[in-house]
């Protein structure tokens, strides 16, 4: 489990005009053999677009119909030929027993991968991510996004 993510490989800078380069960006990742084992970290403030980007990058594996924030529910799980995912939304996220309870630490031993958003509400609980997404609202529909590689999984998902 993670005590802080020093470790940053490479960095991408990138803006988003619109909500079609986030699934461009999306797409792009899901087209990485990587991404099947990869730990991805969503930051950003509440609309900033954790969620869509998460929409559409189940969508490029995949995923048909709606993919929702799992806001209340902790987790999501989506199951697709030969990959298991799982979307996690820490933002109610309070109680580290939880952790525990809802067996989280065997989800993120097993195979596949895993998206949370606000991770920052389940610190010290979380494996290092592979790649960390960092998403800034520019304007009404323009993002700024920085995707930070924090392992070599991670470097090759920005390949």
């Amino acid at each position: 489990m993670n005590t802080g993510h020093s470790s940053i490989l490479e960095t991408r800078s990138l803006v988003w005009a619109n909500e079609a380069a986030c699934a461009g960006s999306a797409a792009a990742i899901a087209s990485k053999p990587a991404v099947r084992e990869a730990f991805i970290e969503l930051h950003g403030t509440l609309g900033a677009g954790k969620t869509t980007f998460v929409r559409h990058l189940l969508h490029a594996l995949g995923v048909q119909g709606r993919v929702k924030s799992p806001t209340y529910a902790v987790m999501e799980p989506y199951e697709l030929p030969g990959l298991n995912a799982w979307h996690f939304d820490f933002y109610r996220f309070d109680d580290p027993q939880e952790w525990e309870d809802a067996g989280f630490r065997d989800v993120f031993a097993a195979p596949g991968l895993k998206l949370a958003e606000w991770p920052e509400k389940a610190e010290g609980l979380l494996p290092r991510p592979d790649l960390r997404v960092d998403i800034v609202i520019v304007g009404e529909h323009e993002r700024r996004v920085n995707l930070v590689a924090c392992t070599a999984l991670g470097r090759e998902l920005l390949a």
